[in-house]
């Protein structure tokens, strides 16, 4: 069964992961480095005070939202935290979208305060003006002369608040999925929800320690990145290392290299990219690095152990989501099987099931549900979506898995991105695997398709890795490779050499994108 941590009827979050390092003595510790300078304990736990007492002066009441479109930096935990603290319920929201997402998002959540990041402010103008329910605008960085920034109404609140009293099942705080397969969903979480997966996570599976220094390349507004750079390093008194621009492998391996980080966080897309990168060596990245976490899509076994080979580390692949707001199935540190998810989380449980919600039988392809701690309770205003999701203690995650004999966990796909040949399901991941450890490879994405005779094949669309050319004689040579590695109904038909694949802002390949053009 799911293993809940005792917290006190009376809980507001803010004062677990802020106000609690001051009275424990933590105060002059580093808590976060940003591109502007680094911050102890004490700064923090001040400018999170001084967040809440603006979002109230603003008129902000408890269980109002506040959006938070910003760019990875101190005034992110600060006013987050100082949301939460004063029983609001902060948004973030991703960084990388439109104005025609953001407008959505705005009405969807009815925040009545956005704060924004200057670098994000155009995709705001067009639309702060119709919100029915937005009151204020905070931005953080360069402003206009008529405009007094974040930081300088920040300095003019008090550095003292008293947190409202709220409860574990009070709401935290939201989380938006990705959208990419329709609008986004807004995921309600409580305040409660962050503890658990700090310890059942961060502590019992990364064994994350005070003296970490922490580097994700995921964001803040990601419920992965979330954990990895605020809520895990904040539980335990650590050090986490934020950078806002995009993490390039050169400007992650630098970020690395200069904070001598011990534990980072990334997507299998960048540590391909890390990988592919021409002058990068062990030497390149953090003498001090002692693990190195992957989740956002299942990591090929191929870039695991050349990633272990080149740089000594293993990485801990895992897999969570949005709604259960951190990683709940994963590889551990000493016993990682590269090819497999690993084992459940401590106090999260596991079912695969068939297309009726029977168990499959052992080694049969099913989707996952999870149930555990950290479950969001629902979607904002979206009853069908919450009900076919969220199922008693039960979360649909829509991710096609395989359970071994001795219970480690296979990834086999979305399930909307399974394809049946020949009667039996192909799962598209096996065959990206299979085409990646090619060395001219760099990334592959398999989809169905149509032959003449409308029956339903793999097609694989890859990107080649720099400096590699697209000769006719290569589309054959990766057929014959994946043919000679997987059984010969599931070698992709169709090869499309391409300059990049569709993907969200997290890093997930759009499948659906390469269905539609395929």
């Amino acid at each position: 069964m799911p293993r809940f941590i005792e917290l006190p009827r009376r809980y507001n979050a803010a004062s677990h992961f802020v106000d609690r390092h001051i009275a424990e003595g933590r105060g002059a510790k580093t808590a976060f480095i940003d591109d502007k300078g680094s911050y102890s304990y004490a700064d923090l736990a001040a400018r999170v005070n001084r967040a809440g007492n603006l979002l109230k002066a603003q008129g902000v009441q408890p269980e109002q939202r506040v959006m938070l479109a910003m760019l990875d930096g101190i005034d992110f935990p600060a006013l987050f935290f100082g949301a939460m603290k004063i029983g609001a319920v902060p948004v973030p929201v991703n960084t990388l979208l439109t104005t025609p997402d953001y407008d959505f998002l705005l009405r969807d959540s009815r925040a009545v305060v956005l704060a924004v990041s200057d670098a994000l402010l155009e995709k705001f103008r067009p639309i702060v003006s119709g919100q029915p329910h937005l009151k204020q605008v905070l931005i953080s960085g360069q402003v206009p002369p008529t405009v007094t920034p974040l930081h300088k109404l920040l300095e003019a609140q008090s550095d003292q608040l008293e947190a409202a009293e709220t409860t574990p099942d009070d709401i935290g705080f939201w989380l938006y999925s990705s959208g990419s397969t329709g609008a986004p969903k807004g995921a309600m979480h409580l305040h409660g929800d962050l503890v658990h997966t700090a310890v059942l996570y961060g502590e019992e599976v990364l064994g994350i320690k005070e003296d970490d220094v922490v580097f994700s390349a995921a964001k803040l507004f990601f419920a992965y990145g979330m954990g990895n750079a605020m809520t895990f390093p904040l539980h335990v008194g650590a050090t986490a290392v934020l950078m806002a621009e995009r993490p390039t492998p050169q400007a992650v391996m630098k970020c690395l290299k200069d904070h001598q980080a011990s534990i980072f966080y990334g997507v299998p897309t960048l540590y391909a990219g890390i990988l592919a990168a021409e002058g990068i060596t062990k030497e390149s990245g953090s003498a001090k690095l002692r693990c190195c976490v992957s989740a956002g899509e299942a990591l090929p076994e191929d870039i695991g152990k050349r990633w272990e080979k080149l740089f000594g580390v293993q990485i801990l692949d895992g897999i969570g989501s949005t709604e259960m707001l951190h990683i709940f199935l994963s590889n551990r540190p000493g016993d990682v099987r590269y090819g497999t998810t690993g084992t459940a989380v401590p106090g999260y449980d596991l079912r695969i099931v068939d297309e009726h919600g029977k168990d499959v039988e052992q080694g049969g392809i099913g989707e996952l549900l999870v149930s555990g701690p950290s479950s969001a309770i629902a979607y904002w205003n979206n009853r069908t979506k919450s009900l076919n999701t969220f199922q008693g203690p039960w979360t649909r995650t829509g991710d096609k898995y395989i359970r071994t004999n001795d219970g480690y966990y296979i990834y086999a796909g979305r399930s909307d991105d399974m394809l049946k040949v020949s009667g039996i399901w192909v799962s598209p991941f096996e065959v990206e695997s299979a085409l990646l450890a090619h060395p001219k490879v760099l990334e592959a994405a398999v989809v169905a398709h149509a032959d003449t005779d409308d029956l339903i094949k793999p097609k694989a669309y890859v990107v080649l890795k720099p400096g590699i050319g697209a000769e006719d004689a290569l589309v054959d040579e990766l057929k014959a490779f994946v043919k000679d590695r997987l059984a010969p109904y599931k070698y992709p038909r169709w090869v499309e050499i391409v300059d990049e694949l569709p993907k969200t802002a997290t890093g997930k390949i759009q499948r659906f994108k390469l269905r539609d053009k395929a």
